[in-house]
Formats: C-alpha cells, sequence, structure tokens
C-alpha cells in the first residue's frame, strides 16, 4: 500500500525548444504539474504527487529528475496506446514563445483528463491540491469532488478566457477552489480591466476566497476575502532566462505555504521564491541538496530577517 500524499497536482508534457538561432533543447519535463510539485516540494516535508497520462515513452530522463526531487509519479497513467504529450517551444530573439502541440486526436484529452476514478487511493488524504484550467470550461467535477474530501483545491488559468464568462460560470469556477491565480491579463479577460485591486475585489465578490494576482516583475498581490488583508510581495531579484513554468510553482508553494503556516503574506513569500527558481534557467531545476538552504536565504532577503527553517 503506498504511503499517503500531502499534496499533488496534475499535467504533464514533454517540451522540444526551438530557438531563433537554430539551437535546440528537445525533451524538456513540462506541462505545469511538474513545475508545481517543485513549489511544493521546495517548502514542505509532506510527500508530493503527480497526476496526469504519459506514455510508454516517458523520457527516462524526465522520470530520474521526478525521483530525484522525491515526487511520487503513482498518479501517472501508463498508456500504451497513446505517446506521451509533446509540444514544439518556438523562442523567438526578443523572447517572444510560441507553442505548437505536437501530439495530435484523442492523445491530448486522454493525457490532460483527471476524473476521480483516476486519482490515486493515497492522494484522496492529502491536503491541497493545485491546477490549471481553460477558464471557459474548467474540471468542476474533480475540483467538486476534492473539496467534498476536505482537500483544499488551488487554481489558475492556464491562458486568458477565449471568451466572456457568465456570472454563473465565474462564481461555480470560483467557489469550486479556495486559492485562485491568475496574472493580470487572465484576470482582465475574466471580470474586465482596472486597477490590481479592483480586479481582486471583482473576483471576491465574484466567490473567490483567496486572490493571488500575478503581475510578473512587481511582484503579486495577496488577498484574503474572509479578513479583507491584502499583502503586495515582491518579485525576488535574479537573472530572468524564461518566465515560463515560474507561475505554476509559485502556486504550488502558496498552497503548501498557506496550509502549513496559516500566515497568507509568509504563503506569499514562499510562492515568489519558488518562481525565481523557474526563471533562471530554461524548464527545470536541477535537483540539488541545497535548494532549501538557498529558498531560505532568498525568503529571508525579501523578508529582510532572517528566516530558520
Amino acid at each position: 500500500m503506498n504511503a499517503a500524499i500531502d499534496y499533488f497536482t496534475h499535467s504533464v508534457i514533454i517540451d522540444d525548444i526551438v530557438f531563433h538561432d537554430g539551437r535546440t533543447l528537445m525533451g524538456v519535463l513540462g506541462g505545469g504539474g511538474p513545475q508545481t510539485a517543485f513549489g511544493m516540494k521546495l517548502w514542505t516535508q509532506g510527500r508530493v504527487g503527480l497526476c496526469g497520462g504519459v506514455g510508454l515513452d516517458f523520457p527516462a530522463e524526465a522520470q530520474a529528475w521526478l525521483d530525484e526531487m522525491g515526487i511520487d509519479t503513482t498518479g501517472l497513467r501508463r498508456d500504451p496506446e497513446h505517446r506521451s504529450l509533446r509540444a514544439w517551444q518556438i523562442i523567438e530573439e526578443d523572447g517572444r514563445r510560441t507553442q505548437v502541440m505536437r501530439s495530435q486526436g484523442a492523445t491530448i484529452p486522454t493525457h490532460l483528463a483527471l476524473r476521480p476514478e483516476q486519482v490515486p487511493a493515497a492522494y484522496w488524504s492529502a491536503r491541497g491540491f493545485h491546477f490549471g484550467i481553460h477558464p471557459e470550461s474548467p474540471n468542476l467535477r474533480i475540483m467538486q469532488a476534492l473539496q467534498s474530501h476536505g482537500i483544499m483545491v488551488s487554481v489558475e488559468p492556464f491562458r486568458e478566457a477565449s471568451r466572456p464568462l457568465t456570472d454563473a460560470e465565474l462564481r461555480a469556477l470560483l467557489t469550486s477552489c479556495e486559492l485562485f491565480s491568475p496574472n493580470l491579463v487572465e484576470a482582465e479577460t475574466l471580470v474586465g480591466s482596472g486597477e490590481p485591486m479592483a480586479l481582486i475585489r471583482r473576483l471576491t465578490d465574484a466567490g473567490a476566497g483567496i486572490v493571488a494576482l500575478r503581475m510578473g516583475a512587481e511582484g503579486s498581490l495577496v488577498h484574503r476575502a474572509a479578513t479583507g488583508e491584502t499583502h503586495h510581495i515582491p518579485a525576488v531579484k535574479t537573472s530572468v532566462v524564461d518566465p515560463v513554468g515560474a507561475g505554476n510553482a509559485y502556486c504550488g508553494a502558496l498552497l503548501v505555504g498557506w496550509l502549513e503556516t496559516g500566515n497568507l503574506r509568509l504563503a506569499g513569500l514562499y510562492a515568489a521564491v519558488a518562481a525565481s527558481f523557474l526563471v533562471e534557467q530554461y524548464g527545470l531545476p536541477a535537483p540539488r541538496s541545497n535548494l532549501r538552504i538557498e529558498a531560505a536565504r532568498r525568503l529571508a532577503e525579501i523578508e529582510g530577517e532572517p528566516i530558520i527553517c
């Protein structure tokens, strides 16, 4: 019997990166789930799991990274009929990125599906779950099933909304999770343009409990509707190579920080630190023994006082 999982996430895609000068970086582990799991693992001693569909061709290097990070992969479904999801990531000289899915047909919905019966038994006692959604077609079934088991659900949009949501659709989405973390553009496609706090107020008026509004180099705003508290979280100063995956890591760390400390500002700082590791390279940070030591150093730097882990 597998040991119980404390936190888990979802979605795996293998990225094949093509740079403007013809260089390539093939087989990079991505898709949102691994980046989220990294953010979770950085701040918890608990067990972190990953769900999703992969093929029998899932790269050994990708599995090795997950193993070295101590991320449970019981939730990865190995499909003999569908190859692992892959996407071209085309990087222009100015940093613009275009994603082109290499996988086609039934492979995409098969691997990106997450139904209650696909969640391993050991994951149902988790404290928290985070994943990304398409705003106009969120997986409310899994969100509500997890909530009914006492699991805190955290959600981020994977992209801006492709159409306006009705009031009922927006409320259904925001009340099916406890934490909601869009970036500025995603938030504006949901509730209209405005200043950051205006966006947050509209989201909480529609039912959101905790909103973490991500603003890139300007940091983020974390707000809790029940208390009215709002905290500005600065971005960690570091060398930015590629921002992809930073939002995922942010959300994973925010969820862990909130559940383990009950301190919204500290959870936001955890999130900012986790995001800083993702922007420093293409793909995921290499597993190394001093990750948590470096995380504590960065945390102390942005909080302004020493932190003991």
